[in-house]
């Protein structure tokens, strides 16, 4: 009887609890999203709420939303980019390293994950000098996002050299305007694009560093060397 009234208590208490936190009601007005995807800001009842690398902001009645960077004007920090760094990184984590192209020297001081186009100027000026980037102790991990879409050349090109014997090769090859003829396979493309799509990717090449931190365009081995050091 003791025990069957402590539990009577306990149960009380929890739904008390989850009735007193909105974070539950407010979760249930974005399909997908779980309550640990709501979270409570430093301004009195407004809540963050996060899917995949999206970010907006609701009032604790629900019955408001903001989309848009949050700021604390005492220090200059926008939290809302801060955050979306953070969800960044933890995304691109979550992506074995198997299901990348990497280029990289022995003994690394940075990793960077670049997004690349096969056909994309920019993105083979930048496999151009993947030596150099190695040189400077940067690892480029290659993810693949073909800005044209699904059923494309450039897509088909990216499955082309995912699926060719020796990756890294074929992708310098392809980059170089060599044609591959690697044959069919099951490979990660379709993912990457996805995970481009969610970050919500303006061009390539776009290079996630080890924070977060998304830059969206080519920097030279130099530049990103320097720019890596200022993340650290």
């Amino acid at each position: 009887m003791l025990a069957r009234t402590l539990l009577s208590l306990l149960l009380f208490a929890a739904a008390a609890q989850g009735a007193d936190d909105p974070r539950a009601a407010i979760a249930k007005q974005f399909p997908g999203t779980r309550v640990e995807d709501v979270r409570p800001t430093p301004v009195a009842g407004l809540y963050e709420v996060t899917h995949g690398a999206d970010i907006v902001y609701v009032t604790a009645d629900g019955k408001y939303a903001l989309s848009g960077d949050l700021l604390n004007l005492a220090n200059n920090d926008n939290i809302t980019e801060s955050r979306r760094r953070a969800v960044r990184a933890k995304l691109i984590n979550d992506v074995p390293e198997s299901e990348m192209l990497v280029f990289g020297p022995q003994n690394p001081k940075y990793t960077v994950t670049v997004f690349t186009d096969v056909d994309c100027a920019y993105c083979r000026q930048l496999h151009s000098q993947i030596a150099d980037y190695n040189r400077l102790g940067i690892r480029v991990r290659y993810m693949f996002y073909p800005r044209s879409g699904p059923n494309t050349e450039s897509w088909t090109k990216a499955e082309e050299v995912w699926c060719s014997v020796n990756r890294n090769e074929a992708l310098t090859m392809a980059k170089r305007g060599v044609p591959l003829k690697a044959k069919a396979c099951a490979n990660p493309v379709a993912r990457h694009y996805a995970l481009g799509q969610n970050f919500a990717l303006q061009g390539t090449p776009a290079i996630v560093l080890g924070n977060g931190e998304l830059i969206g365009g080519y920097m030279t081995p130099v530049e990103l060397a320097q720019e890596l050091q200022k993340a650290r």
